[in-house]
């Protein structure tokens, strides 16, 4: 087992589990209002410790075309770098660069899924890289750079 496996995650009260549905026992944040609306977009840690994210194709995720869009796909990959961090994040944290390569479209109704991992975890910035796929297919691959933030001091009365 990878050793940033051993403990779970700090518990966090913006952390939601589901209870029902397709997505039973998977996680999703409620703090941030634009992936609720987008959403919603579901991440929990498998068997073997790795961060699997996913989402179900609705109407409201598809263009003028009729595949998802494009916007669309970055924002659950920009979810899923949060998610895949899970192990080495304890703090706030800002996505600092994204980049993305589209490879294939997706439909209503599929499930999508992201995987991925930490290249790198240092003091303050983490790297990543992932895979969206729907079933074997390949849809989108991504890499990004999380900024962690530090807390900032109230400014004091009178200063």
């Amino acid at each position: 087992m990878h050793e940033l496996t051993k403990a779970p995650p700090p518990r966090r009260p913006d952390l939601h589990v589901a209870t029902e549905g397709e997505f039973v026992g998977w996680r999703t944040w409620i703090r941030d209002s634009f992936e609720a609306h987008v959403g919603p977009f579901w991440h929990r840690i498998e068997a073997d410790g790795n961060v699997r994210s996913a989402f179900r194709v609705e109407k409201k995720h598809l263009n003028g075309s009729g595949n998802v869009h494009g916007g669309c796909y970055m924002a659950f990959a920009d979810y899923s770098l949060f998610a895949i961090a899970t192990h080495v994040l304890d703090s706030r944290a800002v996505t600092t660069n994204f980049a993305c390569e589209f490879l294939d479209a997706a439909r209503e109704g599929e499930l999508i899924e992201c995987t991925g991992e930490v290249t790198r975890a240092g003091g303050s910035l983490i790297f990543l890289r992932g895979k969206m796929t729907s079933g074997e297919r390949v849809l989108l691959t991504f890499s990004g750079t999380i900024k962690r933030m530090k807390r900032k001091a109230l400014p004091q009365p009178n200063a």
